[in-house]
């Protein structure tokens, strides 16, 4: 395994089905998916993303979030 982890830009994670600006409202109200900031540029890193996702499943609507 690389060393070094990929990271992706916002963009890239849009494809997820998450539009830039629900992506920015997330990061300004402090959810979603943790991530990245490097010279003031915004990086999601996969591990994260996914670790997000699961953390959203759900079996029924009935279930507390």
């Amino acid at each position: 395994m690389n060393e070094y982890q990929v990271l992706m830009t916002q963009r890239e994670l849009c494809k997820w089905q998450v539009s830039e600006a629900t992506l920015e409202r997330w990061r300004s109200e402090g959810i979603g998916p943790i991530y990245v900031k490097l010279v003031g540029q915004v990086r999601y890193r996969r591990e994260d993303v996914l670790e997000y996702e699961a953390s959203c499943l759900r079996k029924s609507t009935f279930e507390a979030v």
